[in-house]
């Protein structure tokens, strides 16, 4: 076992919109040292953020990507992510602690005024996904911006919209890329899942 202090472990916690829809079952992703194990990752986590308790630990290694530069073809390094579940009556560790302090300047779920900016998401392949995402959209804004005329379903709805300068000017967008792709096989792919998802997403909903 490598010899890694407690403070050494985790180096960044990851945040994205995958890592936040575990927030409600309190698991936590962690980029963490290469070496370090489940018992070291534990002991980082219950020591690092008081009143942490750790239920559960799951770790991936992570190949790194491939770079090109001119003719060189190269690797970016290894890395390791760990999915820390903490027991149900642990301290939440966002709503105690600023996860600015580990180096993220800007969180855009958390630090973006809603108030102020409007949000769009090809979430269920279409621009009105809120109606059956279950993480990915903003509640308490979207009453107001439908009364306001601002949803739309197709792209090309979107388009006509920025034309008409119907718009606002302050505006967040989020979008998977990988349902972009030309029509062929791996698009196909995308719109099997998506579409068993969406159905997924609408009996969860309609059970609430």
């Amino acid at each position: 076992m490598a010899d890694i202090k407690y403070y050494d472990v985790i180096l960044k916690p990851v945040i994205t919109e995958k890592s936040m829809d575990g927030y409600a079952d309190k698991k936590y992703t962690f980029l963490v040292h290469p070496e370090a194990n489940k018992s070291q990752i534990k002991e980082a986590v219950e020591k690092m953020f008081e009143g942490a308790k750790v239920e559960s630990v799951n770790t991936m290694n992570l190949d790194g990507k491939k770079k090109r530069r001119g003719m060189t073809v190269g690797r970016t390094a290894k890395t390791k992510k760990a999915i820390v579940k903490l027991t149900a009556d642990s301290k939440d560790i966002w709503k105690k602690y600023d996860y600015h302090a580990l180096g993220i300047e800007n969180e855009p779920y958390l630090d973006t005024d809603f108030s102020k900016t409007f949000y769009l998401t090809d979430t269920g392949r279409r621009w009105d996904g809120y109606k059956v995402s279950v993480r990915d959209k903003i509640p308490q804004f979207q009453d107001e911006w439908t009364a306001k005329g601002l949803t739309f379903h197709s792209t090309d709805d979107v388009i006509e919209a920025l034309r008409q300068s119907r718009i606002p000017q302050n505006l967040m967008v989020t979008v998977h890329p990988q349902r972009w792709n030309p029509v062929g096989p791996v698009w196909c792919k995308e719109l099997i899942l998506q579409n068993a998802k969406n159905l997924v997403k609408r009996v969860l909903i309609s059970g609430k």
